[in-house]
């Protein structure tokens, strides 16, 4: 999609969605966290380092992946009811879209006793802006590392690229916008299919007070997807799901998984050789 095109599709989406979010500066968000997203990037780049992007191994042509998002623990019933009923499946990984937590000490300890529970699924986080709050990006950090990363997966006859953002101050930030514009511009073209996620949406169809990506960003990002055939975009943080489709880019929000929420669910992508398919299940 020409840059042209996509402008116009922002500024539509501005006008009819209503975006808007925090300052495209690098500034810490004083309300959840004493870290900026350009804090974490630092950070999680040390981390990067010494943990080179995990490679999962699959003898199948075809995989699926399980993704949820804002399971806000607490408590853990759903989670744990998601977990018994994926095993079964065989699913190459899990992706945790952020909010998995509401950001104290316990609730990390309660989500790390649910997950480890089980030590054949492999899963990936990204970080929400839950988990931002009582300081809480120090406890994240300390237990699981990075907050923008890559994996891959790899079947017999061909290799997909998935990225994790962090947005969990509702900033991408400069320094972390550059680095995916080199992993893209160095990367992509190794790979068959790129998905992309992260907690944040980048759009909405419905108004809400909760933070966008700021428009300056969006141009950016959407001119990524479009030059690098980005295939999907998935977020959480709405706890309503929705897609939108701009260019070839498939934009997916998923609901909440929490405890008590009506119609918690999760997604369930299916990848074989020529397509990304999705399913919605209920809990």
């Amino acid at each position: 999609m020409e840059l042209k095109e996509i402008k116009k599709q922002i500024l539509l989406l501005c006008i009819t969605i209503g975006l808007h979010g925090c300052d495209y500066v690098d500034i810490p968000d004083i309300f959840i966290s004493p870290s900026s997203v350009n804090d974490r990037y630092e950070q999680s780049m040390v981390w990067n380092t010494t943990h080179p992007s995990k490679t999962i191994h699959t003898t199948r042509e075809e995989y699926t992946i399980f993704n949820i998002a804002d399971v806000h623990i607490g408590e853990t019933s759903n989670l744990n009811l998601l977990i018994n009923r994926i095993l079964n499946q065989q699913p190459a990984t899990l992706v945790i879209n952020g909010d998995f937590v509401n950001g104290h000490k316990d609730d990390y300890d309660k989500f790390d006793a649910t997950i480890f529970s089980q030590d054949t699924l492999p899963y990936f986080l990204t970080l929400g802006n839950h988990e931002l709050y009582f300081d809480g990006w120090s406890e994240f950090y300390k237990r699981y590392g990075s907050s923008m990363y890559s994996f891959i997966i790899k079947t017999p006859s061909a290799e997909d690229l998935y990225i994790c953002l962090d947005t969990g101050s509702g900033t991408l930030g400069k320094k972390q916008i550059k680095w995916l514009k080199d992993l893209l511009i160095n990367k992509r073209t190794n790979y068959r299919n790129c998905v992309i996620f992260t907690h944040v949406n980048l759009f909405r169809n419905r108004h809400t007070t909760s933070t966008n990506p700021n428009v300056e960003e969006l141009y950016v990002l959407l001119d990524l997807f479009a030059q690098y055939a980005v295939n999907m975009v998935i977020t959480g943080h709405d706890h309503i799901r929705y897609i939108e489709k701009i260019g070839n880019t498939t934009h997916i929000s998923i609901d909440a998984l929490k405890d008590g929420v009506k119609n918690a669910s999760f997604l369930k992508l299916q990848i074989n050789k020529h397509t990304i398919n999705y399913i919605f299940e209920n809990i």
